[in-house]
């Protein structure tokens, strides 16, 4: 009895030690309900969770190419205001050589109608003082003229004191207007 026992002990210890591999119905039927588990959960976690998600990442990348877009059509629309830019600068340089030049322009009329102006002054002056000179030659001409004739008066007098013929008063006058000089009673 004891080696049945015994028998029996180990035949029932060799079922119930674990085995290694075991290929049985119930491995498979655990084995098949935890993949439909699996599946059932990727789908409802799909339902709730990655739709959502994917919608969510869809919505931001949309964003994100509408930003995109919008910041490509900004960069455009500053080339193209640069390039405006530009254009005015290039138009402010000609614009202000042209005001620059504008102004050489009047500079030199204005100069030349001071020139001008002074030319005019100086011709004034200058016949002014053409005129003063005549005036004085002239004036110079009358003192020269009245000091001749006080002379001439003096010599009168004396020739009438010392009674003297016509013919020799006649040869003292003419003698008198030769020493002074024909020019000198003249102008």
């Amino acid at each position: 009895m004891n080696n049945m026992l015994s028998a029996i002990q180990i035949k029932v210890a060799a079922e119930m030690a674990p085995r290694l591999f075991d290929l049985d119905l119930q491995l498979f039927a655990d084995a098949f309900l935890m993949i439909i588990a699996v599946v059932v959960l990727f789908l409802v976690m799909s339902y709730f969770l990655f739709n959502p998600a994917r919608a969510f990442l869809e919505k931001r990348q949309e964003k994100i190419r509408t930003e995109l877009e919008d910041a490509k059509e900004n960069q455009e629309a500053a080339k193209a205001l640069k390039a405006e830019y530009d254009e005015k600068l290039k138009n402010i340089e000609k614009e202000a050589e042209s005001i620059l030049s504008d102004a050489r322009k009047r500079a030199l009329a204005n100069e030349n109608r001071i020139v001008a102006q002074a030319k005019e002054e100086a011709a004034q002056i200058i016949a002014r003082a053409r005129e003063e000179a005549k005036l004085e030659k002239q004036k110079m001409a009358d003192d020269v003229k009245k000091e001749i004739i006080a002379v001439a008066a003096l010599m009168a007098n004396k020739v009438v004191a010392s009674s003297m013929d016509v013919t020799i008063q006649n040869n003292l006058i003419d003698d008198t207007l030769k020493e002074i000089g024909d020019s000198t009673w003249l102008s």
